[in-house]
């Protein structure tokens, strides 16, 4: 079996997205597409799986001809995609968004056994009864993964599947998907992360700016695919360490909403100070980053931001202290899907102007798009913006003035350029006073950027550590629950 992308092509107005691209991927194997945000791999693998029609080329599975532009045609041929942003619906159960798209005449309770089979393969654990907005980015991934396989995809692309899952959970993935490709399945994998694509795949191919520009057999030297991604070689952004500033978000006996059971939390983050949130998902961090932006009310303890006390203050007023927020699911919770970036711009400006200039909202929304290198136009949708451009454009909206600065998996998805982007704009926040708080599921990224690193484990607070004191070992067993090694 073998897929093959023959002169794909893909216009957004003046952006070429896809710009006559040809890829050839083989049974039995695992390929890894790399390229920067922006490069045009999301839109190509949702070409490939049917999310969208492009303007030439053709898909051809096996010596034939795919349907373009239809999701269904394409898992009928086999092909099925893991999206960045997991595509579940949240006001349903875990049960019925497994069950969702079939086609089948399934019992629940048939489903419900299906469901537990193939998540056990992955060690993934699901109430099938449980709400999908109860469930974390990760978890919603995991439950994709599910889905994709009992359709019985032949063909599956991952786009950055590992993010917010544990290390053994990615081990029983990998081994999942060597398994799936000595069985005869093909398999495209999408990563930023390029120790991932070097432990997992056989074959590599590189994009920029809307082309396959390199193609390589793995193992291959890393620096020869940074290079090919970029054009040269990254360097981490540099960490200036300096004494921190005033108590900014003080916490005393704090107890959330959702752990009230847990043990309670006593912090105290300074101006200046980055603190990173380590641990599995669903050990505390999220609840706990929502309850220190206003958005859930804690159900013990006090929480004071500036000196002044919002233990049972409304989101606004949180808002008005100096705190935000940027939440993991870029368009579930930040973005608005179907608006321009000129759109939003105007949105977060607090224009109450009963006519709009829109001449002027579009050339002030090019200088932002141009000052945060977002690869778009004034008139994109959030929608059509690549996960990395999502991000920057999140962080293109963030207000001049914030005191703390909350955010879940800041560069999840992200490439190494980008991600580096990220990091220099948040410390250059961090050098003017503002306390960043992060979670992360990335060892690197919490001992590269953090001063501190709070490590969750079964809702409380397990350790605190120093960032320049551990090792990527240390804190891995203290977010598996171990105290030492």
């Amino acid at each position: 079996m073998s897929l093959e992308l023959r002169g794909i092509h893909k216009r957004y107005g003046a952006v070429h997205a896809n710009d006559g691209v040809d890829l050839r991927l083989e049974a039995g194997a695992i390929h890894g597409i790399l390229g920067e945000n922006g490069a045009g791999k999301s839109t190509l693998m949702k070409v490939l799986s049917g999310f969208i029609v492009p303007d030439a080329g053709e898909v051809v599975l096996d010596g034939r001809p795919v349907p373009l532009g239809s999701t269904r045609a394409a898992i009928r041929a086999g092909i099925g995609m893991l999206h960045q942003d997991p595509l579940v619906f949240l006001p349903f159960t875990v049960l019925d968004n497994f069950l969702l798209g079939s086609g089948r005449r399934v019992s629940r309770a048939a489903g419900a056994r299906e469901l537990e089979r193939i998540s056990t393969e992955f060690g993934f654990r699901f109430d099938p009864g449980a709400p999908v907005r109860s469930l974390t980015v990760g978890e919603r991934q995991q439950l994709e993964i599910t889905r994709l396989l009992w359709l019985g995809a032949r063909v599956l692309i991952l786009d950055e599947p590992t993010t917010g899952i544990s290390a053994v959970q990615q081990e029983r993935l990998f081994a999942t998907l060597r398994a799936l490709a000595d069985k005869g399945m093909i398999v495209a994998f999408v990563s930023h992360k390029l120790e991932e694509v070097e432990a997992l795949c056989t074959r590599v191919s590189v994009m920029r700016r809307g082309k396959v520009v390199g193609e390589a057999a793995l193992p291959c030297p890393t620096d020869r695919l940074v290079e090919m991604m970029f054009g040269r070689v990254l360097t981490p952004p540099p960490r200036e360490t300096a004494p921190p500033g005033d108590p900014v978000l003080e916490l005393a006996e704090l107890r959330t909403a959702e752990r009230a059971s847990g043990a309670a939390i006593t912090l105290t983050v300074r101006a200046g100070e980055v603190i990173g949130l380590a641990g599995l998902e669903g050990s505390g961090q999220r609840p706990f980053l929502r309850t220190c932006a206003g958005l859930a009310r804690p159900s013990a303890g006090r929480l004071r931001v500036g000196g002044r006390d919002l233990s049972a203050a409304r989101y606004r007023d949180f808002l008005a202290a100096g705190v935000h927020f940027l939440p993991a699911g870029r368009l579930e919770e930040g973005l608005i899907g179907g608006l321009s970036v000129t759109e939003h711009f105007l949105l977060t400006g607090g224009s109450r102007r009963f006519r709009i200039d829109w001449a002027a909202a579009e050339t002030e929304a090019a200088a932002r798009i141009a000052d945060n290198l977002i690869v778009g136009r004034p008139g994109s949708t959030a929608g059509e913006l690549s996960g990395g451009n999502q991000q920057r454009l999140l962080l293109a909206l963030m207000p001049l003035e914030v005191r703390l600065l909350l955010m879940e998996h800041p560069t999840r998805g992200l490439d190494l350029e980008s991600a580096d982007w990220v990091w220099r704009r948040l410390l250059e926040r961090g050098r003017q006073g503002t306390a960043v708080v992060f979670a992360s599921a990335d060892l690197d990224e919490l001992l590269r950027y953090s001063d501190r690193i709070l490590v969750f484990f079964a809702g409380r607070v397990l350790r605190e550590v120093a960032a320049g004191e551990a090792s990527g070992e240390e804190l891995g067993y203290l977010i598996g629950g171990k105290e030492t090694p």
